[in-house]
């Protein structure tokens, strides 16, 4: 990760170098018997966004959990399939060593240590690194320079912070591994619009001038999109379709059952839910 707020974004030669994480149709099962990700495929290329979209139980979560190995302490395991993170294979690797190899994921729920102050939970972040407190000093100041509300708060307990607060320390927390990849799990769940505006923006920032993939689950569908170039689109953990972002927006299927709209207008979940035969993927 660079040290300075204003290098060069990638160019899109860079971000089609070619990707950094491949998941090669992964099943993963919980409990030796419940089959929750049946085949999921993706790629994230190198200094790309992709957004991994759908439904509360789609599968999201869990596929993040299998990228970053943290399945083992919910009793679930990748059975078939491959992940790899810039062509070799990770999916033996302790959550530690992922984290040590530029993996780190930011969880669901913007989980700090509440009872530390948010400086010291940015520092818990950095406890795989070798290079010094100076090196990382400067990282520090770096998170604050993207989140400068956190250095307003530097001293105060994070359980006594507001949730956006709290997950932006969680995301600068991630920062201070020096990740080449952060998986985000939900970033806007529970944040007022605003608050969302903030986090993706900084996501997009974080992205162009640090140089920081990221691979997002997310239940926004349309902010998701805005942000992402790629997306893919998760139901009863299959991916259902796939394409650019761009494109995924000006879909009908996309729009009627993820936007909330159609043809001819907006309509309520209700109304949607009658609609759910027409999908083309089922």
């Amino acid at each position: 990760m660079s040290h300075t707020a204003t290098s060069p974004s990638p160019s899109p030669q860079a971000v089609a170098a070619g990707p950094i994480l491949v998941v090669n149709n992964i099943e993963v099962i919980y409990d030796h018997v419940i089959l929750v990700l049946k085949g999921v495929s993706l790629e994230v290329p190198k200094g790309g966004i992709v957004a991994l979209l759908g439904a509360n139980g789609a599968g999201k979560t869990t596929t993040l959990k299998a990228i970053s190995n943290l399945l083992h302490a919910e009793r679930g395991e990748v059975t078939k399939g491959s992940i790899e993170l810039e062509g070799a294979r990770v999916d033996a690797l302790t959550p530690n060593d992922l984290v040590k190899a530029g993996v780190v994921q930011v969880m669901e729920g913007r989980h700090c240590f509440e009872h530390l102050t948010i400086e010291e939970n940015l520092l818990t972040g950095a406890y795989t690194r070798k290079d010094g407190r100076a090196a990382v000093q400067d990282d520090i100041e770096l998170v604050y320079n993207y989140f400068p509300r956190l250095k307003a708060r530097r001293g105060s307990m994070a359980g006594y912070t507001s949730g956006g607060e709290q997950q932006m320390c969680a995301i600068g927390r991630a920062l201070m591994s020096r990740p080449k990849m952060i998986l985000l799990d939900e970033p806007s769940m529970g944040l007022a619009p605003q608050l969302v505006e903030t986090i993706f923006e900084t996501v997009k920032r974080l992205n162009e001038e640090e140089g920081v993939s990221f691979l997002l689950a997310e239940q926004n569908t349309n902010v998701a999109l805005r942000y992402a170039r790629y997306g893919y689109i998760l139901e009863n953990g299959r991916v259902v379709l796939d394409g650019d972002a761009d494109k995924l927006r000006e879909n009908e299927d996309v729009k009627e059952f993820y936007l909330g709209l159609s043809a001819g207008g907006r309509r309520s979940y209700r109304d949607v839910k009658h609609y759910k035969r027409r999908k083309r993927w089922l």
